[in-house]
């Protein structure tokens, strides 16, 4: 793209680049000025994306690009280069070249400059079936037509291109890039790993208390929780949260919260037991597991003695 004006111009080589999180960026221009300049007469050249006061501001004294940015220009053929390392999202910006004589006010800005959009990855998950979910990598401009993306299976990358098929229900932890370039992996997505149940109060507490039990598994998307007790059809709650209020005999059972994402789901099982004799005291188990069970963890709650009965 060529902006110029009474003799001024720079040429951009290109005026929109996508580049992956963590890579470098490589952006070229070319430069004339008026036949009556003498090229030892061009004072300084440098790239901005700010202004101060109407000013440009030099890149390479922006504290956010410290120790990143790299540039010059090759004074036989007036073509210049920016080269960006480690590039972050924030670096999205226009970027433009200015150069500028030894006498004051002479100096010509090719605007608009260079468009860079740096983008992450993110997995997006597709049913494909009961059986299998579909996995493609995302991301918010377009890299390249040519793009060829790597996947891992926890660390061990296991193909390459634009998407992955794997068994629904799986607790691996799939990620892509793009192969080629020194860009980050994606955020991993995996289904809920084993759920963890607590119960609060955990001290003391009195016949007629308020119960709140809370599930949380570690999961990428994030899970949805749902509360079912045993023999019931519908669910109790919905949410990693459920309190049963004005607790007694009849709250006893086995209770079910399920775990699930796009990925998979994980149940525990939460059993609240009532003894009865000549005094009342109360107590739960939990069992987690995911697809088959696992081991059992048991957490105890003491209640106060009730009169006989």
């Amino acid at each position: 793209m060529i902006q110029s004006q009474d003799g001024w111009r720079v040429n951009y080589d290109q005026t929109d680049v996508c580049a992956a999180k963590g890579s470098e960026v490589f952006i070229t221009c070319d430069y004339t000025h008026p036949p009556g300049i003498d090229p030892s007469d061009i004072k300084d050249t440098f790239w901005f994306t700010k202004e101060k006061d109407g000013e440009p501001v030099d890149l390479r004294t922006d504290s956010e690009y410290s120790g990143r940015v790299t540039y010059g220009c090759d004074g036989y053929s007036d073509s210049c280069y920016l080269i960006i390392r480690d590039v972050k999202e924030s670096d999205s910006a226009e970027y433009k070249f200015t150069f500028m004589t030894n006498k004051p006010g002479e100096k010509y800005t090719g605007s608009p400059g260079v468009t860079l959009c740096v983008t992450g990855f993110q997995v997006q998950v597709r049913r494909s079936d009961s059986t299998w979910l579909e996995l493609t990598c995302h991301s918010s401009c377009v890299l390249s037509d040519r793009a060829e993306y790597v996947w891992y299976k926890n660390e061990e990358i296991i193909k390459r291109g634009s998407s992955l098929l794997v068994s629904s229900g799986s607790t691996d932890r799939h990620s892509c890039y793009l192969g080629g370039s020194s860009g980050q992996r994606s955020p991993a997505v995996y289904g809920p790993q084993r759920p963890s149940v607590s119960v609060s109060p955990s001290a003391e507490m009195l016949e007629g208390d308020s119960v709140t039990l809370t599930c949380s598994a570690d999961a990428n998307p994030a899970a949805n929780y749902t509360w079912y007790k045993e023999h019931e059809d519908s669910p109790r709650a919905s949410g990693q949260n459920f309190t049963i209020t004005d607790f007694t005999a009849e709250h006893s059972g086995n209770y079910y919260c399920e775990a699930q994402n796009e990925m998979g789901r994980s149940i525990s099982t939460l059993r609240l037991i009532t003894s009865s004799g000549k005094s009342h005291s109360f107590f739960c188990s939990f069992t987690h597991y995911i697809i088959n069970p696992a081991k059992e963890v048991t957490h105890r709650v003491t209640r106060r003695p009730l009169s006989e009965t």
